[in-house]
């Protein structure tokens, strides 16, 4: 999606003309991040969206267990960037879904398919995840599947 790309060069431009040191790092990792993926193998020179996202929601689980280390090790001199870094992360991933609207969205999805017991879990959590990607942790989504899910 050339529109990431065009909006990551317009912020790094402004990151290096403000100085603002943490939005020009994160900038610069979420590019090299973007160009090694693009350059793997099979990737055929460019990304989707969804994969884009991924790629988005990948650097951000880094950040966060990073800075909870930093913190759970008493070095906030550390976990501060990395807290900074996940916040400019987060501008570029679609906003999150709220817990009603992700209930309501999970409850059709299930009800569209069918599905009411946990068996069906795996079939579930497949069409949750593709109907709801970027919009929603992993696990926030599994443990509201599970909730909607009777036991087998």
């Amino acid at each position: 999606m050339p529109a990431l790309e065009e909006r990551l060069t317009a912020d790094l431009k402004l990151a290096m003309k403000s100085q603002d040191k943490i939005r020009l790092e994160t900038v610069r990792a979420i590019r090299a991040a973007l160009l090694v993926a693009k350059t793997e193998p099979g990737a055929g020179g460019s990304l989707t969206e969804d994969q884009e996202i991924q790629l988005l929601q990948r650097l951000k689980k880094q950040r966060l267990e990073s800075a909870t280390i930093y913190r759970q090790q008493n070095r906030p001199d550390l976990a501060e960037p990395e807290e900074g870094q996940l916040k400019v992360i987060e501008e570029y991933l679609p906003a999150p879904l709220d817990p009603a609207a992700l209930e309501a969205a999970v409850q059709k999805i299930l009800a569209d398919n069918g599905w009411n017991n946990a068996s069906q879990l795996g079939q579930a959590m497949g069409a949750c995840r593709t109907a709801l990607s970027g919009q929603v942790d992993g696990k926030v989504l599994a443990e509201t599947v599970k909730k909607f899910l009777s036991p087998a």
